[in-house]
Parts: structure tokens; sequence; C-alpha cells
């Protein structure tokens, strides 16, 4: 009897435990790992990763001088292992002005509407949202805006289940506008913003992609396909199909002006599975984004001795 009663206490502990850190190996997205495993990303925050990332921007003079002025923001995600995620900012919650970028927040206000039976689910409007992330189609963006409206666009993002805009921690992802010269604006409650982002709320939006919890499990599958194969090849993905070509990318960006945006999900074999995200406003930040890529990877590939 006594070895029934261990047989069993052993099965219930390994029950308890799956999903303990190096348990399972995860292969593909989104992570499928228990639910109450998955913190905040505000609680993630890695020292040694945030000393890393200051140290490294802080290396080159211009970037220094373009976080003084908080016209460069960074954020990063090391998503390598699903059970110790790291993150680290520089200018986190510093809201700025991000073109296409929050299109994003489209993308998942359509997949919400769905869910909610607020928006049929034709294969016109899929292939809009493919055209507003992939393409960063206008138009196709304009007609999406349009269909959902801006108060379900901002009941979305201030959901909290999402906090994807969230006064506290300085605003966030915000779409106050048509991607289009005329209508109405409906501009972010803190700085007048009508295509707003910070770069903590937009690695907040792949952290919760990537682990399944943007509306459900199957819609933030569903995402992560129309997010992946970018069909602009600049900024972050002009670095890493140089990097590594074989690696899988999901991703959004926006330009207009001097202000430059770009956020990507790399899921590459090893250490190379990461969150990136960046907002610059500088003439040059098309080179900036590109060339700070490879420099963030320098911090998160294992050291050789």
């Amino acid at each position: 009897m006594k070895i029934l009663y261990a047989i069993l206490f052993l099965l219930v502990f390994e029950f308890n435990n799956f999903g303990d850190s190096n348990s399972l190996v995860e292969d593909a997205l989104p992570f499928v790992i228990n639910t109450n495993q998955i913190k905040p990303l505000r609680q993630l925050i890695d020292f040694t990763l945030q000393a890393s990332l200051e140290k490294k921007l802080n290396e080159n003079s211009k970037w220094k001088k373009l976080i003084e002025s908080k016209q460069m923001a960074v954020g990063v995600v090391d998503i390598r292992d699903p059970y110790k995620v790291k993150f680290a900012r520089v200018n986190g919650n510093d809201m700025m002005y991000a073109a296409s970028l929050p299109k994003i927040a489209v993308l998942l206000t359509a997949e919400q509407a769905f869910e909610d039976g607020d928006l049929n689910e034709t294969n016109e409007i899929k292939d809009d949202m493919r055209l507003m992330i992939a393409k960063s189609d206008n138009a196709a963006s304009t007609r999406m805006i349009d269909r959902l409206g801006y108060k379900k666009i901002e009941q979305v993002l201030t959901d909290p289940r999402y906090d994807l805009y969230d006064e506290e921690y300085g605003g966030g992802l915000w779409v106050g506008k048509r991607y289009a010269s005329d209508g109405p604006r409906y501009p972010d409650p803190i700085m007048g913003l009508s295509h707003s982002a910070t770069v903590s709320q937009v690695c907040r939006f792949y952290y919760l992609m990537a682990f399944g919890q943007l509306v459900s499990f199957e819609r933030s599958e569903e995402m992560l396909e129309i997010m992946s194969d970018p069909e602009l090849h600049h900024k972050f993905v002009n670095s890493i199909e140089q990097i590594d070509p074989n690696a899988k990318l999901y991703r959004k960006s926006g330009t207009w002006q001097n202000y430059h945006s770009d956020s990507i999900l790399v899921w590459g074999d090893g250490w190379r599975r990461y969150i990136l995200v960046a907002l610059i406003e500088d003439p040059n930040g098309e080179a900036i984004i590109r060339n700070l890529l490879p420099e963030v990877e320098e911090i998160l590939k294992p050291q050789t001795k």
C-alpha cells in the first residue's frame, strides 16, 4: 500500500509541476503553457539585460543624445525560454508618434470584434487585414478603421485584459485617425496624438500574442499568421534577413517624415528568439533602426569564453 501511495504522490507531483522551467521545450508559437505561469511583462524586467541594453545603446554617442532628448526608445523581450522571459527597455513609457506601427491595434480590435460578433469575418475583411499589416496599405487600414470605429478601438486597447493604452504608464498604443487625409480625429487623452505607441506597450502586444493571450489562443495564432512573412524589407527586416535568412519574422513598422518605428518578433534557432521594438524621431531613423538590431543581438547571444 505504501508503494501505491508513493506512486500516486509522484504522479500528482509531476502533473502539478508540468510546465515548470526546462520541463518542456517549446518550438512553435503561440507557446502552450499554463496560464498561471504567464506573468505581466512589467514583472519580468531583468536587471542584467537592462544594464546591458543601456550600456550598448549609450556606446553610440548619437543614440545616447537621442535617448536623453526622448527621441529614441527601445524595448527588447528575450523569449528563448518561455518560463524565464526577460524584458528590458529604455524610455519605455515615453509615448511617441508611431505612424503605421499602431495598425497592430486595428488588427487586434478586428479579431476581438470577430469574437464579440460585432464584425462579420469575410474574405474581403481578412484580405484587408493582411494588406494593412504585410504591406502597410493605408486604404485597407482606413477601411478597417471605418468598420470598427474609434470607440471600439479604444475599448479594446484599454481593456484590462490587454492594457495596451494606460494613462498611468504613459499611454501606449492608440489609433485616432484614419490613414487618409480626410476624416475626424480622435486623439489620445495624454498628448493628443493620432497614431501613437510606447515601446513597453508594443512589447506587451507581441508578448501577449506569443503566449496566446490576445483574444484567444486561436485568435492569437491567426494574428501571428497575418503578421508573418512581411512584404516590406527594410529596417529590422533588412538586418535580420542578412544575419539569419531562415528565421521566421512577425513584424509591423511605420514611417512618417522624421518619425520611424519598427517592431518585430524574431523566431530563429537556439537563442535567436526575441521581440524588439524601436521608436525614433530623427531624419536617419531608418538607418538607426537597421543598425540597432545586430547591436541588440550582441547582448542577447550567449557569450563565448
